[in-house]
């Protein structure tokens, strides 16, 4: 089967929204044409010019990375910095780079659950999730005829909470309505007032697809206007938002945490506040940088806060009540990759998807 490098896009997109993404991010599809047909895909952390050379020698089209190449604006393709010369060689070569970025941070399946499933992590739930990203709709439909509404909807996306689908509440009313001389009514005559048994459906559904979900409503409903009302919830989606947290399965002592640490997640070095006199089992972790979630993390009762980047001053504010750790930015994502490799290798068996052999670190150790 032939795939476009925009099903690749729709699939992951569908896994991690771009309405996910922080403001300051740039996920998305960066150089390319999403109707170019895929022949091959590299998976990486960064895009460098390394990883381009290198999909150019396996035949590879489409480059999966998770940090954006461009962050701002490019207002010269002159080739005076790496950014430059790495987008023209793509250009020049017919390879599409995609960024999967802070929407893939924010979603339970992404970086920070790999994270979790390389520590071992028991249960692992969002940190920090994210409110006002969840919105409800109420509508009204004959009594009846809700049911193949409903279905449409349902598949457009609505009534999905946690594990469960196909979520809904109705209650049963009258509606009335008089239809004018210019109306095509489905119930009811003409200047005459008309009174309807009906069904009042409320659901909820993420908040990026209100113009999907009001576009099946409208095409799905058996009325010529559709009367409905939409509201953003404050409710926090458990499945979306920053950080992870989950405990061990069995209490550690903090030194020999830091040493399992380091092996499982294959560190030479990490920084670390001073280990507390107390064993370590419930522990918070954030990809990249994520000292700014140290707040969630104490409220949580974690004992332990696996993250990168962390300023010096930064490591005073864990103030003896839990041990911070930093273990590298690049250290704490390289697995992103092996994440976006599984990711695009059980949707796309037949097309060849290779993990980059190009160490994108900018960092060296002594």
């Amino acid at each position: 089967m032939v795939y476009l490098i925009k099903d690749i896009i729709t699939y992951l997109e569908n896994l991690a929204p771009t309405a996910y993404q922080e403001s300051y991010d740039n996920a998305g599809l960066i150089v390319g044409n999403a109707q170019a047909e895929v022949k091959g895909i590299i998976c990486s952390l960064d895009v460098t010019e390394e990883v381009v050379q290198e999909a150019i020698e396996k035949k590879c089209n489409l480059i999966v990375a998770h940090h954006p190449i461009i962050f701002g604006g490019l207002k010269q393709l002159t080739g005076k910095n790496y950014i430059e010369r790495t987008v023209i060689a793509a250009i020049k070569n017919d390879i599409a780079i995609y960024a999967i970025h802070t929407n893939l941070d924010a979603v339970n399946q992404g970086v920070n659950r790999k994270i979790a499933e390389k520590i071992g992590l028991l249960n692992p739930q969002i940190l920090a999730p994210k409110k006002g990203i969840v919105s409800k709709l109420t509508t009204f439909i004959p009594k009846g005829e809700e049911e193949d509404v409903l279905k449409e909807l349902f598949e457009a996306g609505a009534g999905n909470i946690g594990n469960y689908s196909n979520c809904s509440f109705k209650s049963e009313g009258t509606g009335s309505f008089l239809p004018k001389e210019e109306a095509e009514p489905t119930i009811g005559e003409k200047g005459k007032l008309a009174f309807v048994e009906e069904t009042r459906v409320e659901l909820i559904f993420p908040s990026h697809l209100e113009y999907k979900i009001i576009q099946t409503l409208k095409k799905a409903h058996p009325y010529e206007e559709v009367a409905y009302y939409l509201q953003v919830l404050e409710n926090k989606n458990q499945d979306v938002g920053s950080g992870m947290i989950g405990s061990l399965p069995e209490p550690m002592e903090g030194e020999d945490f830091l040493l399992y640490l380091k092996s499982s997640m294959n560190l030479k070095v990490l920084k670390h506040t001073k280990i507390l006199n107390r064993k370590v089992e419930k522990i918070a972790i954030c990809g990249g940088a994520g000292v700014f979630l140290l707040n969630h993390a104490k409220k949580s009762g974690a004992d332990v806060f696996v993250t990168s980047d962390i300023k010096y001053h930064e490591f005073f504010d864990a103030e003896n009540s839990i041990l911070l750790t930093d273990i590298g930015h690049y250290e704490s994502e390289i697995y992103t990759k092996e994440l976006l490799k599984d990711i695009l290798s059980r949707k796309f068996s037949n097309i060849a998807t290779y993990l980059t052999n190009v160490i994108t670190n900018p960092i060296s150790y002594l």
